[in-house]
């Protein structure tokens, strides 16, 4: 059992055509110019898919309507997919070898042993806090 519903329907309001348009315009010019930082030549197909992203984003944005949602349904398959992934594996990588290890050390660090024979579970602060007189007109 998951602590989350993966099964809800998400409503998630998407960027405008507009911005959805402009923004892949912007990626497909930087694919496209990604090979001068190597001294290779300009990938021209991509400055043609961009000038065809931002032709259709200024002129007629309702084009890109259907490829924006598809764009927002890939996000949160991708989002339901990765998210329990990472988590997995932060989870046994991380966080499990160093619980095995404070168990293999015997270390309590949130003294949470049970003593039998303790007269009071409360700690002594040092050096002593604020006198309690302090705590009275605070505002």
């Amino acid at each position: 059992m998951s602590h989350e519903d993966l099964n809800r329907d998400q409503h998630i309001e998407g960027s405008s055509d507009r911005t959805f348009g402009l923004v892949f315009a912007g990626v497909f010019l930087v694919i496209a110019g990604w090979p001068l930082f190597h001294g290779e030549a300009i990938r021209w197909w991509s400055v043609g898919i961009a000038a065809a992203f931002a032709l259709v984003a200024l002129m007629k944005p309702s084009l890109l309507t259907e490829l924006n949602r598809l764009w927002m349904k890939l996000g949160i398959l991708l989002g339901k997919v990765v998210s329990p992934i990472a988590l997995g594996i932060l989870f046994y990588v991380v966080i499990t070898p160093i619980g095995v290890m404070i168990r293999l050390t015997g270390k309590d660090p949130l003294r949470l042993k049970f003593d039998p024979d303790a007269e009071s579970y409360w700690i002594p602060r040092e050096p002593p806090g604020p006198p309690p007189g302090s705590m009275n007109n605070q505002f």
